[in-house]
C-alpha cells in the first residue's frame, strides 16, 4: 500500500470537523464576495483590487474544500453521501466554467462574479443540507 493510499484510507476524525467548519467559510465568502461583486457593477466606487482577490480566494476555497470532504469521506457509506459530494464537485465544476468564461464575458465581469459567487453559495448550501454525517 503506497502512502497516499493509507493516508486517504483513515482519514483523522478532526478533518471531519475541519470540512463541516470550512464549509461556512465556503457559504458566506462566496455570499459576501458576490454580493460585492454586484454591488460593484452597481456602484463604481466598489470596483476595487481587493474584490479581485477575494474572488480568487473564496472560488479556491471550493476546491479545498472539496479535497477535505474527499479525504473525510473515504470508508464512509450513506444515502446522502452521494448528492452530498455531487454538489461539492459541481461547485468545483462551476469554478472552472466560471473562470473559463471570464474573457468571453469582460465587459459583464462585475454581475458573472456576482452571479457566480451567488450561485455557489446556494451549491455550498444544498451540499450542507444533504450532510451525510448527520
Amino acid at each position: 500500500m503506497n502512502s497516499l493510499s493509507g493516508l486517504l484510507a483513515a482519514a483523522p476524525p478532526y478533518i471531519h470537523d475541519i470540512h463541516r467548519s470550512f464549509a461556512w467559510f465556503v457559504v458566506v465568502g462566496n455570499g459576501l464576495v458576490g454580493a460585492w461583486a454586484l454591488a460593484a457593477d452597481r456602484w463604481k466606487v466598489l470596483r476595487r483590487r481587493e474584490l479581485w482577490w477575494a474572488v480568487w480566494v473564496t472560488q479556491a476555497s471550493v476546491f479545498v474544500q472539496v479535497i477535505l470532504g474527499v479525504w473525510a469521506m473515504q470508508g464512509f457509506k450513506s444515502d446522502h453521501l452521494r448528492m452530498h459530494m455531487f454538489y461539492g464537485f459541481i461547485s468545483a465544476f462551476s469554478v472552472a466554467i466560471i473562470y473559463s468564461y471570464r474573457t468571453q464575458l469582460a465587459e459583464h465581469r462585475y454581475r458573472f462574479y456576482g452571479a457566480g459567487g451567488l450561485f455557489l453559495m446556494g451549491l455550498g448550501i444544498r451540499a450542507m443540507v444533504l450532510n451525510p454525517l448527520r
